[in-house]
């Protein structure tokens, strides 16, 4: 895939040498300087510390307008999605480009819950983990793990045939991964997977089901499917571009999607809903008066950090908040939960909409704090949370690193300005004191 030109170009002045850089135009006209030929043509690169303002690929995937507040999955609204689709179909979308039609989504959903099952023996992996292991430590080691029973799916270059059936078991084994190790973990037995349920309720029943139990309830079935869909993609974010950075070397889909799950992992990426929770337990042990800690976050002097508001790309309202805020009511409604930190942060919530000082910032409450709210209410364990996001952000992974490897496109390698000591002598142990 390559970028757009346009009849534009910007001029460059250094010492004396000006030199044109070419102006690449996107489909919903956002434009960049290409600089692929700067330090050829002037020995100098740019900084841009976090890559705000600096693409490192064209994709075709998702558009994402923070000014505005907009996203769209292959340019279709995620409010439509979210609405509408199911989580298989927009894993199609994104992966393949269109929505299935009625056969392919059969197919697509056939094929993935056909491959549900672990591998024999994988299972036995999970009883080397210490009690103490983090669920995303399991899980990004667990990926790994399953390469090694899928030795034909390694091919660096793999054709179209072997890059269907990596998507496939990725899709597949992942929640049953998740949900094995959640079940290990806390003693129980491990649920098999279940075709008869859609992708969603059986990631819920494998986690919550067992003999006796009844199938999952549809208002948490709902609201977990447009979790997943809201979190599917988002453009290049850390994570994403964790999987198309390490699958650029050539490296195999499950190492790439494994990288991805350990960036995800960080409480300034996949692990803020998680700090939502942890944060209104905070505020519970401190007293419970919102009051006190909304004034806290708007006190410069204050380390209080208000989690779940605001987002880094949205300067307007993030739209996934909007969508996953009624499923949040939905559920609570649903499950009549007495809960204290449900309690707590509906009053920061409430704050947050009316205060001025969060409305004229425009701090609102983004996904992050609605998803934890959720799945807390529905019975996840705080340290679980960055889990879901991960298989809720698996189809965006797949598309992308499908997308990188279809493309061509050459390693990653990012320059750096070096601020060490200059050229020095080495000193023999003697001489140094």
């Amino acid at each position: 895939m390559t970028a757009a030109a346009s009849t534009e170009t910007a001029k460059l002045s250094l010492n004396g040498q000006t030199i044109d850089l070419p102006v690449i135009i996107g489909t919903e006209k956002e434009k960049a300087f290409e600089i692929g030929k700067l330090r050829d043509q002037t020995g100098v690169i740019t900084m841009d510390p976090g890559f705000g303002n600096t693409g490192s690929c064209v994709s075709s995937i998702t558009f994402l307008d923070g000014e505005r507040g907009v996203l769209r999955y292959r340019g279709i609204p995620i409010e439509q999605l979210a609405e509408q689709a199911t989580s298989t179909e927009t894993a199609h979308l994104l992966i393949y480009g269109e929505l299935p039609n009625k056969r392919e989504l059969e197919q697509f959903t056939q094929r993935v819950s056909e491959r549900y099952a672990l591998p024999d023996g994988m299972e036995r992996f999970f009883d080397a983990f210490p009690k103490s292991a983090h669920p995303m430590a399991v899980l990004s080691a667990m990926i790994t793990v399953l390469s090694s029973y899928y030795p034909q799916l390694l091919n660096p270059y793999p054709t179209r045939e072997e890059m269907d059936e990596i998507i496939l078991t990725l899709m597949a084994k992942i929640p049953t991964l998740a949900a094995v190790a959640y079940r290990r973990s806390r003693g129980l037995d491990v649920v098999a997977p279940r075709a008869d349920l859609g992708y969603s309720a059986n990631y819920l029943n494998m986690v919550f089901g067992g003999p006796g139990k009844k199938d999952p309830d549809p208002t948490i079935v709902q609201a977990f499917r447009q979790m997943l869909i809201l979190h599917a993609d988002h453009e290049q974010n850390c994570s994403t571009s964790t999987v198309r950075l390490v699958g650029s070397s050539r490296t195999n889909a499950f190492s790439s999607i494994s990288s991805g799950v350990s960036a995800l992992w960080g409480p300034l990426h996949g692990g803020a809903n998680q700090a939502v929770i942890e944060m209104l337990e905070s505020i519970q042990k401190g007293g419970g008066d919102s009051k006190k800690y909304i004034a806290m976050a708007k006190d410069k002097t204050s380390m209080f950090r208000l989690m779940g508001f605001g987002h880094r790309v949205y300067k307007n309202f993030d739209p996934r908040s909007r969508i996953i805020k009624k499923a949040c009511d939905q559920v609570l409604a649903k499950l009549g939960v007495k809960d204290p930190l449900l309690d707590i942060a509906k009053q920061l919530e409430e704050a947050a909409l009316k205060d001025e000082y969060f409305v004229t910032r425009k701090l609102y409450p983004n996904v992050d704090f609605y998803s934890g709210i959720i799945l807390r209410a529905i019975g996840i364990p705080t340290n679980e949370f960055t889990v879901i996001f991960a298989l809720g952000r698996l189809p965006g992974w797949l598309a992308h690193w499908k997308e990188l490897v279809e493309s061509g496109q050459r390693i990653g390698r990012p320059r750096q300005i070096y601020m060490g000591p200059t050229e020095r002598p080495y000193r023999p142990l003697t001489q140094r004191g």
